[in-house]
């Protein structure tokens, strides 16, 4: 599981239609006599370029969304606390902890139709998205594009709360549920691999289908544009299975340098993660996630009709970052 001041968005084309008929002279009688032309009075259509809202755009997911909205040429908002984004992208200021900032978006821009939402990473997520996501509703948004997790079940804890909301609106909607990301290791991973050469873990010996976010991307891209909305969620993994002890032997022999895995206490791995800032509910749910990886939880969702399966594997995005785990 788990910022350009540059707009992207086209003015309003007006197409201008000139439509005229003509009426040819009639001899009537014996003198030639004109009729009068006709023209019909000047019509205007109006084309309006409709805008994606991208939460979170500055993050892992949602930057990698943006340029590839971009690069297919749709019009792209992104938000993020500060209210900044890289160049070409315009920003808006959001903060979930700030309800005064969720109107932002759409007085910036009043044709906001769809949205990718990272919902705000609290244990009792729900009561903080619902008043954001009942008022983009009220302003037109048409689709909601949601990021949760494997695990987290509908009307479960967490972001399954949002996902039963969403789908209980009468939206347009897609849940994207990926797997592990193939980037924590360059993230969450990092300083215990640099420091002490380890990743540890409560897994024991269950395999994971890692997802990099550049298929994460990609399959919220697919859902924002799919000409029909699934209304359905989905599971979005990788394509290999591997435990934590071949992924940690594969990025030793990138490295030239041996990374092992450690097998860790529920209790010490909670622990870690209150260390870095987690409250302790959060902690407890990330580590029966983790845990039951163990019994195949991630292994068991490979294959079947509700998984999108993504092309980049963990050798490839350990090479392109060798440099990360450098000392």
């Amino acid at each position: 599981m788990s910022r350009s001041t540059d707009s992207l968005l086209n003015p309003s084309a007006k197409i201008a239609l000139a439509v005229w008929s003509g009426i040819k002279e009639n001899l009537i009688h014996t003198q030639p006599k004109k009729r009068p032309t006709y023209s019909p009075p000047l019509i205007t259509l109006k084309a309006t370029t409709m805008t994606i809202l991208i939460t979170g755009g500055t993050g892992k997911t949602g930057f990698k969304l943006a340029k590839l909205l971009h690069a297919a040429n749709h019009s792209v908002l992104i938000t993020s606390r500060k209210g900044v984004a890289p160049e070409p992208f315009k920003a808006v200021t959001f903060d979930w902890n700030d309800a005064s900032t969720f109107e932002n978006p759409f007085k910036a821009d009043a044709n906001i139709n769809k949205v990718y939402l990272v919902a705000p990473s609290v244990f009792d997520a729900l009561p903080v998205a619902k008043p954001f996501i009942d008022l983009a509703i009220s302003k037109g948004v048409k689709r909601f594009v949601l990021l949760s997790a494997t695990q987290l079940q509908k009307g479960g804890v967490f972001i399954g709360k949002i996902h039963e909301y969403i789908a209980s609106l009468g939206v347009e909607y897609t849940v994207l549920r990926p797997t592990w990301f193939i980037e924590n290791f360059g993230s969450l991973f990092i300083h215990s691999i640099n420091n002490s050469n380890t990743v540890a873990s409560v897994t024991k010996n269950g395999k994971i289908p890692f997802i990099g976010v550049d298929d994460i991307a990609k399959a919220a891209f697919d859902a924002l544009l799919a000409e029909k909305s699934s209304n359905s969620d989905f599971y979005v993994v990788g394509p290999e299975l591997l435990t934590y002890d071949q992924a940690t032997e594969i990025l030793s022999e990138v490295i030239g340098r041996k990374i092992t895995h450690t097998h860790i206490t529920n209790e010490q791995e909670q622990g870690f993660f209150r260390s870095i800032g987690m409250s302790p509910e959060y902690a407890a749910m990330l580590n029966g996630m983790e845990a039951a990886i163990a019994d195949d939880a991630e292994e068991k969702l490979v294959g079947t009709s509700k998984t999108i399966t993504g092309t980049h594997k963990l050798r490839d995005y350990f090479e392109a970052n060798k440099a990360l785990w450098t000392k």
